[in-house]
This record gives C-alpha cells, sequence and structure tokens, in this order.
C-alpha cells in the first residue's frame, strides 16, 4: 500500500489507513506513488485545488482615481461647502512682503507661501475657507517641505488640515469620519 499507508496503519489502525489511502488514489487517478526508476512513463497527473478562496491582488489607485474618490465622497458628504481643487498657497495666505529681508538673511527658517504644495482641495463657505484636504503619498505630510509650509500656513489661518496618504485604504467610512470630526 506504500509508505504512508505503513506509517498511517502503524499510528491509526488498519481501517483509518485504508480510507485515507482510498481518497489518495482518488485524487491523484490511481497512482501508486512506486519509485519514479520503476515506472516506465512518469505520472503527468495534476492536483487541482478546489473550496479554497483566492483574493484578486490589489492594484494601487492612480492619483487620478484618488481624485475622483475623494471629490465624490467630499461632493456627497459636504454638499454645504464650496470644493475648489489644486488651490496654491498664496490664494489663502497672500504674498509675503519680505520687509526684514528674511528670505535673505534667514532663507533657511523663513519659507515663503508660494513654495507651498498647492492643497488638493479646499472646502469654503461663501468666501471664507473653512477646510483644507491634502492628498499623499509616503511620508510626503511629513517630510516634503512644499507639504510641510502648505500645513504650517493651513494652521496659522486657523483652518483644518485633513490629511489622508493614498498608499493607506482610505476607506469610506474613514475618510467621513475624519471629515466630519474636523469640520464639525
Amino acid at each position: 500500500m506504500g509508505l504512508l499507508s505503513s506509517i498511517l496503519g502503524k499510528v491509526l489502525g488498519d481501517q483509518l489507513a485504508d480510507a485515507i489511502q482510498k481518497q489518495i488514489n482518488n485524487a491523484t487517478g490511481g497512482a501508486t506513488g512506486t519509485p519514479a526508476s520503476n515506472n516506465p512513463r512518469p505520472s503527468t497527473t495534476t492536483t487541482t485545488r478546489t473550496n479554497q478562496a483566492y483574493s484578486a491582488p490589489v492594484r494601487e489607485k492612480s492619483a487620478a482615481e484618488w481624485r475622483a474618490y475623494f471629490r465624490e465622497i467630499l461632493q456627497a458628504e459636504c454638499y454645504n461647502y464650496t470644493i475648489r481643487e489644486d488651490v496654491p498657497v498664496t490664494e489663502l495666505a497672500g504674498y509675503a512682503s519680505d520687509e526684514f529681508k528674511l528670505y535673505k538673511t534667514r532663507p533657511r527658517q523663513v519659507y515663503r507661501a508660494e513654495w507651498g504644495q498647492p492643497y488638493t482641495f479646499v472646502l469654503y463657505q461663501g468666501l471664507t475657507p473653512k477646510g483644507v484636504v491634502m492628498l499623499g503619498s509616503g511620508h510626503s505630510h511629513d517630510s516634503n517641505v512644499k507639504y510641510l509650509v502648505a500645513r504650517m500656513f493651513a494652521k496659522k489661518l486657523n483652518i483644518p488640515y485633513i490629511n489622508f496618504y493614498t498608499q493607506m485604504p482610505n476607506e469610506r467610512g474613514y475618510v467621513i469620519g475624519r471629515l466630519h470630526r474636523y469640520l464639525g
């Protein structure tokens, strides 16, 4: 009956071993498991997996798909706001006059609003900005100077800055929850 049957026969008993061997033979089309050197033709049977759940590989969304996803959520959940996209930081903060010549004397300590990453979405009520939504990938919100400048000016203007990392799932419920927490 083969090596498997003899091992199982000692451990589990002959009846159980016979039942398991029958199942193995049925699954392999009756192949006996004899060494390949004794077989004139190698076995060409293949086993297929059934009753096993496979999930399709997850494809990363493109920047345009993320924008469309967030635009749809913002339009549905923030219907009482006017939504604008790609708003330059200077539109909210204005251009700073460099009266004290800080940009020349301390260039590493002072940032111009023009250097900021444009806000992905700005939510307005009337003409007043009420919130900023920024999309970024990787550690852009934490380490990219353009994002840091944009965040700093939003904070200076007392406008909620809501950032989302696009490498994360950003499920609809999570996004809506954060929007309502920041915007009230």
